[in-house]
Order: C-alpha cells, then sequence, then structure tokens
C-alpha cells in the first residue's frame, strides 16, 4: 500500500475540480424541445397504456387492442410533434411548445376513442322518484 491508499476524501471545503479563473459566472441555459427519442418513446408507451387498458376514458368509450393501440398511439404522437414542431424560435425555451404538445396529443386521442365509438357517449342518468331519468333531456332533474 502506498500513501495514496490513505489519503481521506476531498470534502466540500476541498474542491476536486480547480476553479474557473474568469469571476463572472456563466449563464446556464437548457431547453426542454425537441423532447429526446426516448421521450418520445415513453409518450408513445403510455399512450398504449391508456388506450388498451382500463380506465376511465375505456369505460366511456372501450378499450382498443394492444397492437391497434400501438398503431394508433404512435400516428397520434408522430403528428402532434409535427404540428407543434414548427412553432419553435431560436430564444424559445420550449415550456408553450411542450404545452402544445401535450394538448395536441390529448386532443387527437380524444378524438380517435370518440370516433371509435361511433360518437355514442352514455349519458349519465340519475334516479328519480319515478325510475330512471336521462339527464342529457332536461339537463335539469328538477324540471321533469
Amino acid at each position: 500500500m502506498t500513501d495514496e491508499d490513505f489519503k481521506t476524501p476531498p470534502t466540500m471545503a476541498e474542491p476536486t475540480q480547480p476553479q474557473p479563473t474568469n469571476p463572472t459566472k456563466p449563464t446556464v441555459s437548457f431547453t426542454i424541445w425537441p423532447p429526446s427519442q426516448r421521450t418520445r418513446e415513453a409518450v408513445a408507451k403510455r399512450l398504449i397504456e391508456t388506450l388498451s387498458s382500463p380506465s376511465v376514458l375505456s369505460k366511456r368509450y372501450g378499450t382498443i387492442p394492444e397492437e391497434e393501440a400501438t398503431i394508433i398511439a404512435a400516428k397520434i404522437e408522430g403528428e402532434a410533434f409535427e404540428t407543434v414542431s414548427g412553432s419553435a424560435g431560436p430564444d424559445d425555451d420550449g415550456i408553450e411548445i411542450l404545452q402544445g404538445y401535450s394538448k395536441e396529443i390529448s386532443k387527437r386521442m380524444l378524438e380517435t376513442v370518440k370516433g371509435r365509438s361511433g360518437g355514442v357517449v352514455e349519458q349519465p342518468q340519475l334516479q328519480s322518484g319515478y325510475g330512471v331519468m336521462d339527464v342529457a333531456e332536461s339537463g335539469d332533474p328538477e324540471t321533469n
């Protein structure tokens, strides 16, 4: 063993890297747009799960077989990405674009499941004193 093996590790008071000689602080910038391919794949995977698994959405519109959901998810993600990609400016950090991307995905997913169900949406029903009544008829169960 050498003396090097017994040295104590550096602490906060002993930086391991040389300090920059420039006293001005470097500016740090980051962008969140465009997302990495890995992030886009994770979005598509989550879409597949949402479309093909039991959920609040599937209770209303039904589930989609996983194979078909995979194709639909890729299309939804790709179209949403293309739609918002052109709106990125050189000084933009991407937050607004990312929000638009998310909204596009949600809108397209809902359009897809509504279209598959034939546009038929179950109307909520309430129990009235005389039997089951459809709220969509009047909007107010007290007036019927």
